[in-house]
Parts: structure tokens; sequence; C-alpha cells
């Protein structure tokens, strides 16, 4: 009762509680507390370094004394050094909800659906939304370890899953919000296969076959009717390269009757092939797209962060200030044939989107379902050294 730290001025070992446990029922009513558990688990598996947080480095004395009259008796290998306890800082994440009890109530009103949710930071969740074991570790190491609280901006996390994926993913062609493409002087019934290298940067991947016929889909925003100055996708009179394809020229539309367009009609340059013309002649766009005959229907899930800190993380009543557009869910998308096989957790490049991963929760081979990992844009950069 002397000693200078509560923890210590004879602590608690036991508590009784006649409570049903969700393992042993109603066996016992005697538990051991944690500050008494935890070094003698420790000593039992030979642990030699338990690693915590900061606001259990009051109660290292008492884990020590534990340790020293009871768990030491008990370490496997006596010629191993006892437990010791080390403390850190909390890794702090910016826009994310680490709380467990935060995270509950997001489970039980269902704002998310399920503590594997990719818009959240357990590591199912992580892993589900693509996270590979690499891309963690790399940034543990950037953010390192420390004594002092702080936080690290989720740009750095989303920077090392960029870079831990962009040499070892192929990059396909998907279309999120599709208008179809008539290439009116092609070939009707005609479908032709198109060599397409699976990664610029990592010629060890390959290359791959992509269907191309008289109908294609491209993105709705790859297409204007009047463009503004240096804008060099499709628009009327315009002629742009179909990636690994083909050069083509818009002439004209057709909208419905709300004004939306639903079909363009091109022409195409058939000595074009592969993207480049023999006259040397270049364009300055270049889009993607997806055959219309040929293709995979897709859901695409698109992820922001759950959480605006510049908004402020909690409302003056305590509950959090949640982003409205943390989960977009694209339903008519389309993706490359190629793509039919693939499986959970399986990631790719889709080409100007981002990266994604197949959601190993709710994607079936007759309805495939994508998760973005991260868009292609970063506005984290690493410190310089200087």
């Amino acid at each position: 009762m002397a000693s200078s730290n509560i923890n210590m001025r004879d602590p608690v070992i036991y508590r009784v509680a006649h409570m049903t446990h969700h393992r042993t029922g109603d066996k016992w009513c005697i538990y051991p507390m944690y500050d008494y558990a935890h070094p003698i688990e420790d000593a039992i598996e030979g642990i030699t370094h338990s690693i915590c947080t900061l606001e259990f480095e009051d109660h290292r004395p008492l884990y020590n004394w534990v340790v020293e009259e009871v768990g030491k008796d008990m370490i496997p290998n006596k010629d191993e050094m006892p437990p010791r306890q080390i403390e850190f800082a909390k890794l702090y994440l910016t826009n994310v909800v680490t709380g467990k009890r935060y995270i509950k109530r997001l489970v039980e009103e269902g704002i998310v659906d399920g503590w594997d949710d990719p818009r959240l930071v357990s590591i199912a969740a992580l892993r589900r939304r693509g996270f590979t074991p690499e891309s963690i570790k790399m940034f543990v190491d950037l953010c390192g370890i420390s004594k002092a609280n702080s936080s690290v901006d989720y740009a750095m996390l989303e920077y090392c899953i960029r870079e831990d994926l962009k040499l070892k993913k192929p990059r396909m062609m998907a279309i999120l919000d599709p208008v179809k493409v008539v290439i009116d002087n092609y070939p009707e019934g005609q479908i032709e296969y198109l060599d397409v290298v699976n990664n610029l940067e990592n010629e060890e991947l390959g290359s791959r076959k992509v269907p191309f016929g008289r109908e294609i889909y491209i993105d709705r925003e790859d297409f204007m009717e009047e463009p503004p100055k240096k804008y060099f996708r499709m628009f009327p009179g315009n002629e742009v390269r179909l990636m690994n394809a083909y050069f083509v020229t818009c002439n004209s539309f057709v909208k419905d009757e709300n004004g939306k367009v639903t079909e363009i009609h091109c022409t195409y340059d058939p000595a074009s092939r592969g993207g480049n013309s023999p006259d040397g002649r270049k364009v300055k766009g270049t889009i993607q797209w997806v055959s219309a005959e040929k293709n995979v229907k897709a859901e695409i899930r698109l992820y922001e962060n759950i959480v605006d800190e510049e908004k402020g993380v909690y409302n003056e009543d305590g509950s959090l200030n949640l982003n409205p557009n943390s989960l977009t869910v694209l339903k008519d998308c389309y993706v490359e044939e190629n793509l039919a096989d693939a499986k959970a957790y399986d990631s790719f490049q889709f080409v100007r989107q981002g990266f994604f991963c197949v959601d190993a929760k709710d994607s079936t081979p007759e309805h495939l379902v994508f998760n973005r990992i991260v868009s292609l844009k970063s506005s984290f950069k690493l410190p310089s050294n200087n």
C-alpha cells in the first residue's frame, strides 16, 4: 500500500462475475484480471517482448512483479529471458475510424456491412479492399515506432499500396459509365483480337488478346458535344486513338428525349491498327474501350474516407461526422472478358481509374463485384532526406 504507483497498491487479481460467458457459459464465475493474466500468459507462451501502448506504462511495475513472483517458473525455456513489457505510441490514421466502440455502432446501425467493410482499417477490411501484406509492412516501416502520440496521413497508406501494385498487376480496360460507340465503316459481325501488353513497366507480365468489333463502349466522360479548349478526347470532328486499337473520328451522335447522349457514330482508319498510323500523323487523345459484344458486366464500388477530418471527425452531439459519399455503387459497368474468371482477392489496375480488387464477400462468377483499392492519383510525397 506504500507504493507510489496506484496499480501496485493491493492490486486486484481476480473478479467474481455471475454472468453467462460467451465461451464457458455458467461454468465459471471467477476470472483473472488483465494485469494478472497478461504476464502469466506471456511467460507460458515464451514471449520475450510484450508490446503494448503508452497507457499501460504505469502497469509495467505490476507486470514485472507478477513475472518475478509467478511467471518466471512457467517459462518453457529457462535459458530465455523472462517477458518484459515495452510501450509505444498508438498509430493514428487520419480520416478513418479505429475505435472499437464507434466501429460497433457503425456495424449495428447498418452504416457499414460488417467489421470487414472496406471503408474500415481492420485487417479483415484492408484485405477485403485489396491491401497486400507487403503494402502494410511498407507503411509500418515508413511510420516507424515512436513514444510520442501523433497521426499519419491516410494518403501514406495509399502511396504504399500503389507502390506495391504498380509493377505487379496487369492494366485492364473497364468502363464505369458506358456510352455505346458504333464504328460505321467497320465490317458488321466481325470480331478481331488485338495484342495488348499487360503492363508497360513490367514486360514479364506478358500480353493478352482483347476482342474488338463494330460496337464498343467508352466512358461517358471521354465524349463531349461542345468541348472546352485543350480537351483532346472524343468530340464531333475530332480524331482519337482507341487504346491499342485504331484511330477513330467522331461524326455524329444520338440523344434521348432527356438530352442524354446514348450513341456515338464514328469511322475508323483500318491502316492505324495497333494505335499508330503509317503516314505518321499524331493524335493527342487516347481513350480506353471495351467490346460491346464480348465483355463482362460488373458492379464496381468506389470508396472514399468514411470521415472527413477537415470538417471535424465528431459532431457537436459526439456522433461521427460521416462522409455521405464514402461508398458509390456503379451497377452497369463493363470490363474486359479476360476478367470473367477473376477470383476473390484478385487485383488489377483499371486504366485511368485506379487499382481494383474482386470483393471476397459479395462477388460471384455470375455477378462480379470489384472494390476500388485506391485511385491512381496521389497527394502524398515521400519526405526529402535533404
